[in-house]
């Protein structure tokens, strides 16, 4: 189940929704008064209810592990597996973690070690056992297993809370409940962004939805499903015909086209999602950080992975690359590993090794040679910088290293493809209106406008509403035209 789906729009979320609100969410009046102390000096008490979420948390959590065995029956097994081997370890590393560090750390390596096993099994074996078949003398047997839904986020969700806790960040989660909540939160469980427990501790037992809260939420995630639905959708379309048959005699010209519908339609695939993922969260109460920040307008590579996926770099940084040496020491040997590390993440094949490796190679050469020079030239920069960025999303794109060779070379003028195609040109025509759109949403105008309109907010809070109910009800209209007309709804991280 996608949230970008007709069963997930007009019958999971509503019946989430109703059954969150109905169930109560604060201790009994005698059991829950707290008294408060009177800023004002004259201490006189305030009386507040206190807050119990335990019934709301139970409702998320039965409602999440619905949403992922909705999709995966069999392995929400593995899902409820890698939470207990983080939260058990957990209580050893707080035990041991002043009196026994050697223990602490033998206990974090211990989840380290069975979270990363369940990702390389299921996603990597494959890929692996291919790699050593292609030599003369190794005779293996192919596998193939169904990658499960999620689960490069989930692991990744469970290591940064052992290991947040061993270094003190974090506190002990000693209900399983709201661990398992934690990592199964559906609203980000199968695409992100990638939570740290430290970030969302507090929401578990202490948030509020409030009015203006949910309305924000609803805002967000209609503005998200009409990213993935009216734009990724139809980009996706012109995509997969122009390279329905691979990149052997596609056009040169129609190559760069297809790309840079890619280029589009998988940022407004995975940024709609984000956007969802965050409208959701807002829907429950829950904060998440962004996780785009409008990337194509960088004036460097570097800019461009602080602004893309920033949740992913983050944990890349504060997990891999510092604990590494960072910047004091083997900086160049840190970003390969980081790099090779982030090009498998996406997906087992050597096209997303070859992509980590392009984008170490990129930023080895701003870092050392050009040294921030180029990000002083606005307009050359960008320039610069968006052909590069397009012939990364074209190794991305080609999971067969022949395939993309070839449309590498017709790209930049080597083979025999002409040089235009005219079917595939007026297909590029026919999509150039929402081509022109997804261009203009890359830029930071919205959020602009979005910020003028949110700062009226207060003085005028009828015409807010008013403008959000209006904008709201016109994205889901013309999402569920799309959706009731069109079977085309593919989503891209899936895979990962």
């Amino acid at each position: 189940m996608v949230f970008s789906s007709l069963p997930f729009l007009f019958i999971f979320l509503p019946v989430c929704l109703i059954l969150y609100y109905a169930v109560p969410g604060w201790v009994p009046e005698k059991r829950g008064v707290v008294r408060e102390k009177s800023g004002d000096g004259t201490g006189t008490c305030a009386k507040r209810k206190k807050k119990d979420l335990r019934f709301k948390n139970a409702v998320l959590l039965l409602m999440s592990l619905v949403f992922y065995t909705a999709g995966e029956p069999v392995y929400v097994i593995l899902l409820v597996l890698c939470a207990l081997a983080g939260w058990l370890s957990g209580f050893f590393i707080e035990k041991y973690r002043d009196r026994s560090p050697k223990k602490a750390k033998a206990a974090a390596v211990i989840c380290v070690a069975i979270c990363l096993s369940l990702l390389f099994v299921f996603k990597y074996l494959g890929f692996f056992i291919d790699t050593l078949r292609l030599l003369p003398f190794v005779d293996l047997p192919s596998v193939k297993l169904t990658l499960p839904i999620g689960i490069s986020f989930y692991t990744f969700q469970t290591i940064s809370y052992d290991i947040d806790l061993l270094k003190g960040k974090a506190g002990l989660q000693r209900n399983f409940g709201r661990f398992l909540l934690f990592v199964s939160l559906f609203p980000q469980l199968i695409a992100g962004p990638i939570l740290r427990y430290k970030d969302i501790e507090a929401q578990l037992t202490d948030r509020t939805a409030t009015k203006e809260k949910f309305c924000e939420g609803i805002t967000r995630f209609l503005c998200g499903c009409a990213k993935k639905v009216l734009i990724a959708n139809t980009l996706g379309e012109l995509v997969d015909f122009t390279f329905s048959a691979g990149a052997e005699g596609v056009a040169r010209a129609n190559v760069w086209f297809g790309v840079l519908a890619f280029s589009l339609q998988i940022y407004y695939d995975f940024s709609g999602y984000s956007d969802m993922a965050i409208g959701l969260g807002k829907m429950f109460g829950f904060d998440y950080a962004e996780n785009f920040n409008y990337p194509y307008v960088s004036r460097s590579i570097t800019e461009f992975w602080r602004r893309w996926h920033i949740s992913l770099g983050s944990f890349f940084r504060d997990y891999v690359y510092i604990p590494l040496g960072g910047n004091r020491r083997h900086q160049v040997l840190n970003l390969l590993v980081v790099w090779l590390l982030t090009g498998l993440w996406h997906g087992a094949g050597w096209n997303f090794v070859l992509w980590g490796l392009f984008f170490f190679v990129l930023l080895i050469i701003e870092k050392f040679i050009l040294k921030g020079r180029l990000e002083k030239i606005p307009v050359l920069s960008n320039v610069v910088t968006l052909p590069l960025l397009a012939v990364g999303w074209a190794v991305f794109y080609f999971e067969d290293i022949r395939q993309c060779l070839t449309a590498l070379g017709s790209m930049f003028g080597f083979g025999n493809a002409p040089l235009w195609d005219t079917v595939g040109a007026n297909m590029f025509l026919a999509k150039l209106p929402v081509i022109l759109i997804a261009v203009a949403g890359c830029l930071p105008l919205g959020k602009i406008v979005g910020k003028k309109i949110a700062a009226r907010r207060t003085r005028r809070p009828v015409l807010w509403f008013t403008l959000m109910l209006l904008y709201s009800a016109t994205m889901l209209f013309l999402c569920v035209c799309s959706l009731v007309s069109s079977t085309y709804n593919p989503f891209l991280y899936f895979r990962f």
